[in-house]
């Protein structure tokens, strides 16, 4: 077995991989491997020339230190049973601990992760709600914007412990998201096929969620915004002195 970076020849195998464990489609990956990936930030594990498991991280900061947004922790199915994504983690923190990062972060997405995340020492650190709504009368005056744009209005309208996007989370989540700013709001979501709106994230909060909805055409949508509702995210401090996250809101789920 060996654990470390990927090399160029296995990155078609991390695709793979990943289209495995998570059924994503072929452009959502490769959106992924354009953007957020690199090298640098993957670690997996080979195991007679496969790869068998493999995780990635995004760069985010919170109260100015370095966390990792712990992202698409995945082990073959042919490798599952072996303690492999455990002894991934144990690497990943040691490695990342190495390199000067204060924290790590992750989203599980079932209750089942929640219990395995913590086995391996993670605690909860940040919840969510998630409201339901249709459009109402008067549209918000609202403007598609870039990403760095949008990135600038985001952090000013961050709660108190929020994380802050890298240049790379922030360029994947252009890379399939709608970008807004609006008086006092800041948005990132998508359209689906029936045309219904999903607010990724929407700051500060939804209030402004009927007048969006109107403004961007859509009849009903589903905001993510700060919140109590639901369990979101989990962290793992590397030093004593790192600070709990307290809000995440943007995960690539």
């Amino acid at each position: 077995m060996k654990l470390d970076h990927p090399a160029a020849s296995q990155h078609s195998a991390l695709k793979e991989l990943w289209k495995e464990a998570f059924h994503d489609t072929d452009a959502s990956v490769d959106a992924f491997f354009r953007t957020g990936f690199a090298p640098s930030r993957c670690r997996c594990i080979t195991v007679d020339g496969s790869v068998a498991a493999a995780l990635h991280w995004l760069d985010m900061t919170c109260r100015g230190q370095r966390v990792a947004y712990i992202y698409a922790v995945a082990t073959k199915k042919a490798f599952q049973g072996r303690g492999l994504c455990r002894a991934l983690m144990e690497n990943t923190h040691i490695f990342l601990r190495s390199r000067g990062y204060d924290t790590c972060v992750l989203s599980p997405a079932s209750a089942g992760l929640f219990a395995m995340y913590e086995s391996m020492g993670y605690s909860l650190c940040a919840s969510l709600s998630e409201i339901h709504c249709n459009a109402g009368t008067d549209p918000l005056p609202l403007r598609a914007v870039d990403a760095e744009s949008y990135n600038t209005r985001r952090r000013a309208l961050l709660p108190s412990g929020g994380l802050e996007l890298g240049k790379e989370a922030l360029a994947y989540l252009a890379s399939f998201a709608e970008l807004y700013s609006g008086d006092g709001v800041a948005l990132a979501g998508y359209r689906d096929d029936d045309g219904q709106f999903h607010g990724i994230e929407l700051l500060p909060d939804a209030s402004a969620a009927p007048q969006i909805l109107t403004a961007l055409g859509c009849e009903s949508g589903i905001f993510r915004i700060p919140g109590q509702a639901y369990p979101h995210a989990m962290y793992y401090p590397l030093h004593p002195t790192a600070e709990k996250p307290a809000y995440l809101g943007i995960a690539f789920d």
